[in-house]
Parts: C-alpha cells; structure tokens; sequence
C-alpha cells in the first residue's frame, strides 16, 4: 500500500498543496445481529461496555477507512486532508459509516 498522508487538519505541516484532486470516499454498511442484540439488550440492564457493538463499529470504520485511502490512491493523491467520519441510519438495524476527506498532491 501507498504511503499516504491522512489528517483531519486541513493541511500538511511542512508541505504545499499543489493541487487539490476531489472528495476521496469509503463506506460499509453493516447490520445488527439478533445474537449480538440480546447480549446488548443484557448489558443494558447491568450496565458497562457493550463490547460487540464496540468491535463492529471499530471494523466499520476500519473498512470504510481503507476504502477512502485506497480511493484517493486511485486519484493520484499524496494525501488526505479534513478526513472525517459519518454515520447514518440506512434502514432499522443497518448504518452506514462514511470516511471521507479532500485527496490532494503535494509539492
């Protein structure tokens, strides 16, 4: 994989922008499991962590994360700037998480 610069600031310490290429995007969009759904519904009534949505959403954003890399190096990009993240319901227990950013080369 590229070596490719991501950051939510919007510029790169020490680097010029030469040319700003677009909006670079990834998203996933995952579905509760009714498994996971009662060991919530559970931990809802003791409290704490509810782990498994904890490690879906980390591997949603992971993914939607990889794809937005991987898009702005098909653009050409060096870089990534104003990276951020979105979520949003799709259907009843389905999200969507969006990463998205400004691909850009730099001088």
């Amino acid at each position: 994989m590229s070596n490719i610069i991501v950051t939510t600031s919007i510029d790169v310490p020490g680097r010029e922008i030469s040319e700003v290429l677009g909006v670079a995007k990834g998203n996933t969009v995952r579905a509760r499991n009714i498994g996971r759904d009662i060991g919530a519904g559970l931990k809802s009534i003791v409290g704490g962590e509810v782990k498994t949505y904890t490690e879906m959403t980390t591997a949603a954003r992971d993914e939607a994360y990889n794809r937005m890399v991987n898009h702005a190096i098909e653009m050409g990009a060096d870089a990534i700037i104003a990276m951020q993240f979105s979520t949003s319901m799709v259907m009843a227990g389905a999200a969507e998480m969006l990463a998205y950013g400004t691909a850009v080369k730099l001088k």
